[in-house]
């Protein structure tokens, strides 16, 4: 056996040595940990008692059976139905969140392509001598003339490939998968985030124009009072001093009614923004409140939170891709074999360099190890760890979280349907008391502060109202929110496969005109 056939055994009996090692992967094997306190069989506000509540009070039904996927639909409002439809069109958030989940998923791919053999090339000519003399010599195949001048012409292939005994690609790949599906779930949480913001922001709108109307009245019969008090003064029957009272009244009124109009286009530009539109070239015309039946959900039990939130499944994710770096260091601490081969063709001409006796070829194993390093491996390796354990207490803080935003969620849903009712009473009972004291005054059996009293009384008793319809509805956006929408981890993509690139057939990732326009296009690796 010849020399170049030696060293091509050698180097199959490598590759073979190292395929059969393909499967040993250094560093611990992913396993969830279990949240910090385990759930609890249901939600304490569920159930919970009213605090100095009626006992005929009832909260409203839930409507579980709504679709969560289109979840303000719920509401019934075309406005709403059409502007949150532009979130996935042209919120630049989303698209923002959408380029970050591509970006993760081309690293996988790059990742995983180091598991393969990489074929280069090159090709050369080079021009030498060395000052001036005559003659003719040959060295390595390449003539040289009387010039002094040498002439080199060379090109060839050459293939390296890193064998990955110990695991670390294969563990960087586990890495950056479980990276790309956080990445998925961030997109889906923005996603449902600024569908939630759109809606609390469009219902602030609308309770701002009812508090519009409701100054817009209030200044009107403020008007009257204040004409009541005119001819009472002009009659002699009171002083000067109750149409001071009337006018302040009536100009407080009125500064409100300037400074609501600020609240209400502030609302609608926040609306603008979340749709991706400009504010100057978007404008949503004054319409009908928010319907008095507001929506409510039952939350289910508790466990199932754990799989229908996306910012629990990012950060469970984020858990696994920080132990999959823990491989990666590890794995620094054995050497790196990289079988290396190439061949080239040298020649002082174009067509000699194509015969095969011009060939000058290698190939052969190379080993790179770490032997003195001053502690640095060790120190990334626990730092990895430590990296770990960080994420760990991540996920169990972001699962408490979540449990308390569906707990306050719940009491706010099940407490304000009460509140609202008291309200409206006590808005009654006002409205009554402004009439009997107006009646009174115009009589003169009452003073005209007792007028301005019970006017006031009133206007607040109202505005109470309308910040109790506001905070139902925000509540119902929020535990949608809160609930994950109609999310659920199943959604998230399958993880690159460890052994090689995925060859399953993807659907486009959505262009910049239409981000996400179904609400599971990101499965683009399937199941």
């Amino acid at each position: 056996m010849t020399a170049s056939r030696r060293a091509v055994a050698l180097a199959a009996a490598l590759s073979l040595s190292a395929l059969s090692l393909a499967a040993c992967m250094v560093g611990p094997n992913y396993q969830r940990p279990p949240p910090a306190d385990p759930p609890v069989p249901e939600f304490k506000e569920t159930t919970g008692p009213v605090v100095g509540g009626a006992d005929n009070f009832r909260p409203a039904q839930p409507r579980d059976a709504i679709d969560r996927g289109p979840w303000w639909t719920m509401y019934g409002d075309p406005v709403l139905d059409r502007t949150t439809a532009q979130i996935d069109i042209s919120n630049q958030t989303l698209m923002q969140a959408e380029a970050a989940y591509r970006q993760a998923r081309a690293l996988v791919r790059q990742d995983a392509s180091g598991l393969y053999p990489t074929v280069s090339g090159n090709a050369g000519f080079t021009q030498s001598g060395s000052g001036s003399g005559s003659g003719r010599s040959t060295q390595g195949g390449v003539v040289s003339s009387g010039s002094g001048s040498l002439s080199q012409f060379t090109m060839g292939p050459s293939l390296s490939w890193q064998a990955d005994l110990w695991g670390r690609i294969r563990r960087q790949i586990e890495s950056d998968s479980a990276a790309a599906q956080a990445s998925a779930a961030d997109l889906a949480n923005a996603r449902l985030s600024a569908q939630a913001n759109l809606a609390i922001n469009y219902f602030s709108m609308r309770i701002s124009e009812q508090r519009i109307l409701l100054f817009e009245a209030s200044v009107a019969a403020f008007a009257r009072s204040l004409q009541i008090v005119q001819n009472q003064l002009d009659a002699g029957i009171v002083s000067r001093v109750d149409l001071a009272q009337a006018q302040t009244q009536l100009e407080q009124t009125r500064a409100q009614l300037v400074a609501e109009n600020i609240n209400r286009a502030q609302f609608e530009h926040a609306v603008a923004v979340l749709a991706g539109k400009s504010p100057s070239a978007f404008t949503i015309e004054p319409g009908p409140p928010p319907p008095d039946e507001v929506p409510t959900f039952d939350a289910g039990v508790p466990s199932a939170l754990l799989e229908r939130r996306p910012d629990i499944a990012s950060a469970e994710r984020l858990m696994a891709q920080a132990n999959a770096q823990i491989g990666v260091a590890v794995a620094a601490y054995y050497p790196d074999i990289t079988l290396a081969s190439s061949v080239t063709l040298v020649a002082s001409g174009l067509l000699p360099l194509l015969q095969l006796s011009n060939a000058v070829w290698s190939v052969g194993p190379q080993l790179a190890a770490t032997l003195i390093d001053g502690g640095a491996l060790k120190a990334q390796v626990e730092g990895a760890r430590a990296n770990y354990d960080a994420q760990v207490a991540n996920y169990r803080q972001t699962i408490l979280v979540a449990f308390q935003q569906i707990e306050d969620a719940l009491v706010q849903q099940r407490v304000l349907v009460q509140q609202e009712q008291v309200q409206r009473a006590a808005v009654a009972a006002a409205r009554d008391a402004e009439r009997l004291s107006l009646n009174q005054y115009t009589q003169g059996t009452v003073p005209y502060t007792t007028v301005v009293t019970t006017q006031t009384a009133a206007l607040t008793a109202e505005q109470s109202l309308l910040n109790v319809r506001l905070s139902r509805l925000t509540t119902s956006a929020n535990l949608v929110l809160a609930l994950g929408g109609g999310w659920r981890d199943t959604d998230l993509p399958a993880p690159m496969p460890i052994g090689g690139l995925d060859q399953t057939p993807q659907p486009p990732i959505p262009n910049a005109q239409s981000i996400a326009p179904q609400r599971q296009w990101w499965k683009f690796w399937g199941r």
